[in-house]
């Protein structure tokens, strides 16, 4: 059986190799000294010059092999679409907006292969929108791309592959909405387990286990849900070793 692996990472300047311990991270468990690595920028409306980033960060610095899939500025067909995903070491998801990305990959079927990538071994990673997406559902500014001047965080539903509603960048402001206070009340109206990380902050899952990566000192994930109508916000542990996730995904602990 494959080792299954998901980095998700809450944000911070990959230019300025300001999470550049979390994407050492990423290459090394891909296994390969040379990795393939995919970059997707749906999310950015498939920006070249988030490409660029992304080759300057993997493929310069750290010796991956790098290419990108263009699904809004190009019309790959689904098999050019399944062989760029299926024959990468390592995949990268970029941020943006969450709600477009995850329709168009539902139209397309880019969520049916990006899980079969992840059954066999293809290390799924990502920031903001990128970290997103492998949870349920992820606390998404979205809608500002829309309306900038009215506009709320959203609930958006992701690929579901971890079972809780994750938050991004819970340490920072959208405009002048502070993310950590939005994301408590979605937590209050929705319930379930809120996972939440702090830009240079990413959570490594490794088949049925974890553990906290970060690139700056200070920089938190957090486990946030309701218990008897309180709401409860902990820090995760940062431990070396690996933790069982099934003890993340509960209420208590």
């Amino acid at each position: 059986m494959n080792t299954r692996k998901i980095v998700a990472i809450g944000g911070g300047e990959i230019e300025k190799f300001k999470t550049l311990d979390i994407d050492k991270e990423i290459v090394r468990l891909s296994g390969k000294k040379h990795p393939k690595a995919l970059f997707i920028p749906t999310a950015s409306n498939d920006d070249k010059g988030k490409f660029g980033i992304f080759q300057k960060v993997y493929g310069k610095k750290l010796g991956c092999n790098t290419d990108v899939l263009y699904l809004i500025k190009s019309n790959p067909t689904k098999k050019q679409i399944r062989n760029k995903i299926l024959s990468s070491d390592l995949i990268y998801v970029g941020g943006g907006n969450t709600l477009k990305m995850m329709r168009l990959w539902r139209r397309l079927g880019v969520d049916r292969i990006l899980e079969n990538a992840y059954h066999k071994g293809v290390v799924l990673s990502g920031k903001s929108a990128g970290a997103i997406c492998w949870f349920k559902y992820g606390h998404s500014d979205s809608l500002s791309f829309y309306k900038p001047a009215h506009w709320d965080y959203i609930r958006v539903r992701g690929m579901g592959i971890i079972d809780a509603l994750a938050c991004p960048h819970y340490n920072k402001k959208t405009g002048n909405k502070k993310r950590s206070s939005y994301f408590q009340r979605m937590i209050k109206k929705y319930g379930g387990i809120g996972i939440a990380m702090d830009d240079n902050c990413a959570i490594e899952f490794i088949n049925n286990k974890y553990k906290i990566i970060t690139s700056k000192k200070n920089a938190n994930a957090y486990k946030i849900y309701k218990k008897n109508g309180e709401l409860v916000v902990k820090i995760i542990e940062q431990k070396r070793d690996l933790t069982p996730l099934a003890a993340l995904l509960k209420r208590q602990g």
